[in-house]
């Protein structure tokens, strides 16, 4: 967070801005993780194997020790609120990235020994075929 508190609070106070017609407007930012990961800049680890007990503070912790840490979220279930042991943790650039993956990766967190890769992009869910629509077709008898 560092780097962001370099750039002025008013680039950022345009993000709760609204036009005149209700829509952001076109020339506003998001947040600062936003912001960075739409430039390229930032990278993102993908962090498998995690206690279920460990909250976004600890992977904070853990992690910031490598370079500057942007975002560290715990994926948690939501019927039942808790971790379902595995997260996410975004980097200000690929060094930091890479030499935590060098030196996490298969290292115990909290009672877990852990899986740390780079995350790969999400796929889209609705550029595929639907797989089933209404009951099947009765089959057709032999003559």
């Amino acid at each position: 967070m560092a780097a962001c508190r370099r750039i002025p609070k008013t680039i950022f106070s345009n993000f709760l801005s609204r036009s005149s017609t209700g829509y952001p407007s076109p020339f506003s930012f998001g947040p600062p993780s936003t912001l960075i990961s739409r430039r390229g800049i930032a990278s993102k680890l993908y962090i498998a194997g995690l206690s279920f007990y460990t909250t976004e503070k600890a992977l904070l912790d853990a992690f910031s020790q490598y370079g500057q840490v942007v975002e560290a979220t715990v994926m948690m279930d939501e019927v039942s609120s808790r971790s379902k042991g595995f997260g996410f943790v975004t980097y200000a650039s690929g060094d930091e990235a890479e030499k935590a993956i060098n030196e996490m990766n298969g290292k115990p967190l909290h009672g877990r020994i852990i899986c740390v890769e780079l995350a790969k992009p999400r796929r889209s869910k609705g550029s595929g075929v639907p797989i089933a629509r209404g009951p099947p077709e009765p089959p057709k008898e032999q003559q």
